[in-house]
């Protein structure tokens, strides 16, 4: 189904999503963040601009993230932002998440309330502060899926969406996966003004010739038990790597892939966020360099450009 031009976000149809850490960078993991530095992440931002992107997605609202949108308004680089708002776990889903092994403690849940108040803030002050390029912010991402690791009962997300909502001018969102939305989200569509969904054919064990039919069909779905909202895929992605899907990793289906949903996202006007701009090492088991949380840019995480967008 082809939505209205208005639902394109920043009028983009393909968009990437984007994380600046680089080989020995990482978030804060409990002993401090190592970040990259202004420089870096104005290479990123104009290797992203040299090959089109004019909108990206970001996930949380903390140092990086400001250090990109004031490049972006100091450079006058040609690019908005897709804002996010991270939300740690408020109950611990250890029963349901395949990788939470132990209980996460009840002391450890309500500092992240605290600590997720404190994001929605700084959340809400980007957006108001760099309205010019920030033209929607995210709530939360996979917070609610039951196979996640930090999970928020929706009531509390629902929460988070009017706080931010009564605070910017941007349209508000939650990212989370298609099945979700479809099964259980029409308490949270009644409160956003369009839907982030995340789709990803690999992890389902999907072949690459089955991923654009896969995509489509359950697009639709999510479309005919929310009626009447805009939809944006805020995740969709095909690794060039990956120890859990053997030959089915490659840089010639990831190419084939992205070619699909740029051409989707077109022919419905429909803002797809491509997963992801760069490979971030940090990621996943760091006994397995070869897993496919590493390995889902476009680009490598020497800043060479993958096959995809040569």
């Amino acid at each position: 189904m082809k939505q209205a031009p208005a639902a394109l976000l920043a009028g983009e149809a393909v968009a990437v999503s984007y994380s600046g850490f680089r080989q020995g960078q990482h978030p804060d993991r409990g002993d401090g963040a190592i970040n990259p530095s202004d420089q870096e992440v104005l290479e990123d931002l104009e290797i992203l601009v040299r090959h089109g992107f004019r909108l990206i997605r970001v996930y949380d609202s903390g140092d990086n993230t400001r250090t990109a949108l004031e490049l972006i308004r100091k450079r006058d680089l040609p690019m908005k932002v897709l804002l996010g708002i991270w939300l740690d776990a408020e109950i611990s889903n250890h029963e349901g998440c395949p990788w939470l092994e132990e209980p996460i403690p009840a002391a450890k849940l309500a500092a992240n309330v605290v600590k997720n108040s404190a994001e929605i803030e700084r959340g809400i002050e980007l957006a108001r502060r760099y309205g010019d390029i920030v033209v929607a912010v995210n709530v939360g991402n996979e917070a609610l899926v039951d196979w996640n690791d930090h999970m928020v009962p929706l009531e509390k997300v629902i929460a988070y969406v009017r706080r931010v909502k009564a605070a910017v001018d941007q349209p508000v969102t939650v990212a989370d996966n298609y099945l979700w939305w479809a099964r259980y989200g029409a308490p949270l569509a009644a409160e956003v003004d369009f839907l982030g969904v995340h789709i990803y054919p690999v992890w389902e064990g999907k072949t690459i010739d089955e991923a654009r039919a896969f995509t489509v069909q359950n697009i639709a779905a999510v479309r005919a038990a929310l009626p009447g909202k805009p939809i944006a895929v805020l995740e969709a992605g095909w690794p060039t790597v990956a120890s859990e899907f053997g030959d089915a990793a490659s840089q010639h289906n990831q190419a084939r892939h992205y070619g699909e949903l740029r051409q989707w996202a077109a022919e419905t006007n429909t803002t797809v966020f491509v997963f992801e701009a760069f490979d971030e090492p940090w990621k996943g088991n760091p006994d397995d360099p070869l897993g496919a949380e590493k390995h889902w840019g476009l680009f490598n995480v020497d800043r060479t450009a993958k096959a995809a967008i040569k």
